[in-house]
C-alpha cells in the first residue's frame, strides 16, 4: 500500500516546509513553517485542511445529524469514478489528525567541527493518531470509469474524544474517508472533514483531566473562593458569570477578573481570552462579579492526542512596584 505522507508545496522561507498527511495535505507545505516566533499554524483554518480526494473519484457525503464525543456517525455517501481503480481492498475510515508547530535548528560544521553556521525555525508536523477502518459498509473495490455507487452508513464516533479544535499552535481534527487499497501505485481515496464536538457529559463524567473542580460552582484557594454560577460545562459563545470573595487582597490598584486559555502544545504559547476591570475593595468585600465572554470559535476543554487545552478563572490585583497578586481555578468549556 502507498500512501500520500507530505504536504505538497515547496517553503519560500528558507527552504523549509511542514507536512501533514493524507487526507489532510490540502495546505501547501510552504504555509506550514516559518521563522523562529512565528506561529504557521494561526493563518490556517480547520476547513482547509482535508483534500477532498486524490483524483480518481468524487463524492459527497451527508451526516444525519451534528457529530459529538461518544455518539454515532450516520450518513450517505454517493462516489462516482473518474478513472478506473483497481484496488485490492476498500474501506470507509475515520483518521485523526496530530497537528503541531514544532521549533527546529541546524548547524553547519567546518572540517575542524566549529560551528559556521546556525539557523532556527518552527515547522509543523502533522501525523495520523486515529486509521479505525470498518467493514461495513461494504465498498467496492474495484470501479470502472464514470461507475456510481452510494451506501449509508453507521459508524462510533471516537469514545473518548479529543474532539476537533484548533488550539492556536495546534490542531486536532477528524475526516471520513473511503480509501482503496491499489497496489503498485498511490492509493485511491475519497474524504470529507467531520467536526467533531465535545461532549459536555463527559467533562462532568471527570474523563481526563478536564473534571473534577473544573465544574465545581465554588472553588476555595488561598483564604478565597472564586465563584461561577452560570452553568458549567460552559458553552463555546455563551457568558461565565463569575463572583469572587478575597478579603486578602492587597488593595490601592485596580483588580482584573480574567478568562486564560493554556495548552500544552510544544510551540504553544498562554492567551487571555476575557477580562474585566473591578475595583479592588470589592474583591475584598467578595461583591467583586464579571462576565466573561467565550469566543465563539474557542476550542473545547479536552486532554488526548498528546494535546491538552485547559481555561483558568484569574483574579488578579495590580501592586506598584511589585508583583501582582492572583489567584485562580480551572473552569470546563464545551
Amino acid at each position: 500500500m502507498v500512501s500520500v505522507n507530505l504536504g505538497r508545496g515547496m517553503s519560500f522561507f528558507g527552504g523549509h516546509t511542514g507536512s501533514s498527511p493524507s487526507p489532510f495535505d490540502a495546505v501547501d507545505g510552504h504555509r506550514l513553517a516559518g521563522p523562529t516566533g512565528s506561529h504557521p499554524l494561526h493563518q490556517v483554518a480547520l476547513d482547509e485542511l482535508v483534500r477532498p480526494t486524490s483524483g480518481a473519484a468524487d463524492a459527497a457525503f451527508t451526516f444525519d445529524a451534528p457529530v459529538r464525543v461518544g455518539e454515532g456517525i450516520t450518513g450517505h455517501v454517493s462516489i462516482v469514478a473518474r478513472e478506473a481503480i483497481g484496488g485490492r481492498s476498500a474501506h470507509l475510515r475515520l483518521v485523526g489528525l496530530r497537528l503541531v508547530e514544532e521549533k527546529r535548528s541546524r548547524e553547519d560544521r567546518d572540517s575542524e567541527g566549529r560551528v559556521t553556521h546556525t539557523e532556527t525555525w518552527v515547522e509543523v508536523a502533522g501525523k495520523l493518531f486515529v486509521a479505525d477502518a470498518f467493514t461495513e459498509p461494504v465498498i467496492p473495490a474495484t470501479l470502472e470509469p464514470g461507475a456510481t455507487f452510494e451506501t449509508a452508513f453507521a459508524i462510533p464516533a471516537p469514545r473518548l474524544g479529543p474532539p476537533t479544535a484548533h488550539l492556536g499552535e495546534a490542531i486536532v481534527a477528524w475526516a471520513l474517508e473511503i480509501r482503496w487499497d491499489v497496489p503498485h501505485a498511490q492509493d485511491a481515496f475519497v474524504a470529507v472533514g467531520v467536526p467533531v464536538a465535545q461532549h459536555p457529559d463527559l467533562l462532568r463524567a471527570g474523563v481526563g483531566r478536564q473534571g473534577g473542580m473544573s465544574l465545581a460552582d465554588v472553588v476555595s484557594v488561598d483564604g478565597a473562593t472564586i465563584a461561577v454560577t452560570s452553568a458549567l460545562p460552559a458553552p463555546i459563545g455563551s457568558e461565565i458569570l463569575v463572583r469572587t470573595t478575597w478579603p486578602g487582597a492587597p488593595g490601592g490598584r485596580p483588580a482584573r477578573i480574567e478568562l486564560h486559555r493554556r495548552n500544552n502544545a510544544p510551540n504553544g504559547v498562554e492567551g487571555i481570552v476575557a477580562s474585566v476591570s473591578v475595583p479592588s475593595d470589592t474583591v475584598r468585600a467578595g461583591s467583586a462579579e464579571a462576565r466573561l465572554v467565550v469566543p465563539a470559535g474557542s476550542p473545547p476543554s479536552f486532554d488526548g492526542a498528546d494535546l491538552q487545552i485547559t481555561y483558568i478563572i484569574r483574579v488578579l490585583v495590580d501592586r506598584r512596584f511589585m508583583p501582582d497578586a492572583a489567584i485562580e481555578r480551572p473552569v470546563g468549556i464545551a
